[in-house]
């Protein structure tokens, strides 16, 4: 890999036991490519024929090297996510920039919290980071040496999606110091970390609320271009999500953009609401979505797996989530459910909870 990212090597796209046979045939895997290509990480795919981020040593090496900058430093990492996402890449990138070996946790069959206790150790001395998403801290934190191993760690990034307050909340009580971060494939990975744009990434917000980014850490576009081309504008790639940048600059992710909920003439959001419905001590975890309504035209929904022998009750949520947002953002309905799906490396999959709940005659 250290070739790829000097430019000496063949671009490759890395795959993983879940990777579609279809998906490489699609990115065309074998034809010519850009000499400065390294990687083509292939994206989800969850609207079609994958796009297939076009990232090259020198996109990489930047987010890497930017990392180290805002860490305190290079060090050695554990790895713990699937090297075929651009997550745990990263880790390896990183590790090559560092001039130190990984050292990596089986996550084929799961995320054994057990062994985290050797693998920290097995990093040595000096700095040490990892990589996680939130699933995976919040099953460390209900092991005690699990999260007394990563709180041996300089830091914990935490991506995949929004993380809820109560897993940080006891992330902070187990010491563990976790660092939230914002970015996809087409950023090299984590490009905001707390709100704050790595040195180098550039933010702004266009007029319709989406986030676009921009800095050395960016694809050179996708394998597949899509219409519109949210690399169009050279130099920045614009998200689909929505966010807000205040006054110092400091970005607050609000969702995507196609998760938006119409709902009587006003807009909501799922993720505000879900973070308010997760500090609800019934809720152990929660989606919110909206679903066609003749008179609102869409109404809110949640489905949520319950923390404890307790369900929650419709009335209770609407009553939580009006203590913070308006009352427009209650959800109208509650579904209850054992777990909810999730693509990737962990992120919520939306769209197949609606295709299930559907399927079930509820939403």
């Amino acid at each position: 890999m250290q070739g790829v990212l000097d430019g000496h090597g063949a671009a490759f796209t890395p795959v993983g036991p879940d990777t579609d046979p279809s998906a490489l045939t699609a990115l065309r895997v074998g034809d010519p490519i850009g000499d400065d290509i390294a990687l083509v990480v292939a994206t989800s795919g969850t609207t079609g024929v994958p796009k297939g981020a076009l990232l090259t040593g020198t996109s990489l090496v930047s987010s890497a090297t930017a990392t180290h900058d805002r860490l305190g430093g290079p060090g050695s990492w554990l790895l713990a996510l699937p090297p075929h996402h651009i997550a745990g890449i990263q880790v390896l990138v990183r590790s090559l920039v560092s001039g130190t070996a990984p050292v990596q946790l089986d996550v084929a069959t799961g995320f054994d919290v057990t062994r985290l206790p050797a693998a920290v150790a097995a990093l040595g001395s000096g700095r040490r980071y990892t990589s996680l998403v939130a699933t995976q801290l919040a099953k460390a934190l209900t092991v005690p040496e699990a999260a007394a191993a990563l709180a041996e760690l300089d830091a914990v990034l935490l991506g995949g999606g929004p993380t809820p307050q109560r897993i940080l909340d006891a992330a902070v009580a187990a010491g563990v110091r976790v660092v939230r971060t914002y970015g996809m494939s087409e950023t090299a990975g984590g490009c905001v970390y707390d709100g704050e744009p790595l040195p180098g990434v550039r933010l702004r917000i266009g007029d319709d609320g989406r986030i676009a980014i921009g800095g050395p850490t960016l694809a050179q576009g996708y394998r597949n271009p899509v219409e519109p081309d949210p690399f169009a504008e050279a130099g920045w790639f614009m998200t689909n999500d929505l966010g807000a940048l205040d006054s110092s600059g400091h970005l607050t992710v609000l969702g995507r953009a196609d998760d938006a909920i119409s709902t009587g003439g006003l807009t909501v959001l799922p993720g505000p609401v879900e973070a308010v419905l997760s500090t609800h001590p019934a809720v152990a975890e929660c989606a919110v979505f909206g679903i066609d309504d003749d008179r609102l035209g869409q109404r809110v929904v949640a489905a949520v797996v319950v923390a404890g022998a307790t369900p929650p009750t419709l009335e209770s949520l609407r009553a939580h989530v009006a203590e913070s947002l308006d009352i427009t953002a209650a959800p109208r309905e509650v579904h209850v459910v054992a777990a909810l799906p999730r693509r990737g490396i962990g992120k919520l999959d939306r769209k197949a909870l609606i295709q299930q709940l559907s399927a079930e005659g509820i939403a």
